[in-house]
């Protein structure tokens, strides 16, 4: 079997990431490219991006932001392998690359799609800003392959993920997707709709880049939106709500007459909830109160209209 490893990157620094892997590409006959993608960096961090380029690693570069969809289905398009290991920026191994690679070598035949999971430092981060992003990765995300496996569309990423090239003969990352959010989730929905099994494991990585609480909260409210627009245009709806555990929550009080209450308190706290979770000891149950009742607020004036 032959791998290609591709990293989409955009104004950060992965020279040691890199580095760390092209130490060991040798001893690893699997493992036969790393390709960067870089999708519109500064001069600065494409000038770095190039100066890694061996014979081992390939850069690719479009000088404008074509986003995260479409610099994923470049990179597929670049590659070579057999099979396709998605890795975001800001990522680092916890242990050496070769055991890395090996324990996706002993996933192949499982699954087609293979997912490794994530995993955050213990200790908090030196820079309380960045609480937020880094205790809902801890509560949240990072899971073992067990109870990843219990809902595997739901924890689906491609931040750590193995596919084999055949995945996209039928599918690619769509590309109408711009801004952040719930790109991951939406292929999900296509592997599912295809019937195309996801299996994870244990084989994390940690992530390092960490967002500041502000940023974190943006993102999370363009996600949201995209969100709700997502659920316009989806055809298989009750197929989306087992794929996404915001909209299955939502169902639920829907049907519980429940979701004006929610949106009612979007209205009026959430200014309040946002001051909060800005502070350097936010609370995640907080966190979850504000994404359900702002996507209560979004799909009541959505229907309003």
């Amino acid at each position: 079997m032959t791998i290609s490893l591709l990293i989409p990157v955009h104004d950060y620094d992965i020279f040691a990431f890199v580095s760390s892997l092209r130490g060991e590409i040798e001893s690893i006959p699997e493992l036969v490219e790393i390709i960067i993608g870089d999708d519109g960096s500064s001069t600065e961090f494409a000038n770095k991006y190039s100066q890694l380029a061996d014979k081992w690693v390939k850069v690719i570069r479009y000088e404008k932001n074509i986003g995260r969809a479409a610099i994923r289905n470049k990179l597929v398009e670049a590659s070579m392998g057999e099979y396709l290991i998605f890795v975001d920026q800001d990522v680092m191994i916890p242990g050496t690359v070769e055991d890395y690679i090996n324990k996706w070598v002993s996933g192949v035949g499982s699954s087609s799609v293979v997912s490794g999971g994530i995993m955050y430092r213990q200790c908090p981060p030196s820079d309380p800003d960045k609480t937020l992003r880094w205790k809902y990765g801890l509560l949240n995300e990072q899971l073992n392959a067990t109870d990843r496996n219990r809902h595997p569309y739901r924890f689906f990423s491609t931040f750590n993920v193995m596919l084999k090239r055949t995945v996209f003969e039928k599918l690619r990352f769509n590309e109408d997707i711009k801004q952040y959010g719930y790109e991951d989730i939406l292929f999900a929905f296509q592997l599912n709709k295809a019937d195309i099994q996801v299996l994870h494991i244990d084989n994390a990585l940690y992530h390092e880049g960490l967002d500041s609480n502000q940023e974190y909260l943006d993102k999370t409210k363009q996600g949201i939106e995209n969100l709700s627009k997502l659920c316009d245009s989806i055809t298989d709806k009750k197929r989306f709500a087992d794929t996404v555990q915001l909209i299955s929550i939502y169902n639920r009080l829907r049907v519980l007459g429940l979701t004006f209450l929610f949106r009612e308190f979007y209205y009026r706290f959430s200014p309040k909830m946002e001051l909060s979770l800005n502070r350097s000891n936010p609370k995640i149950w907080v966190f979850n109160l504000f994404k359900i009742s702002m996507f209560c607020a979004l799909r009541f004036e959505k229907k309003s209209k």
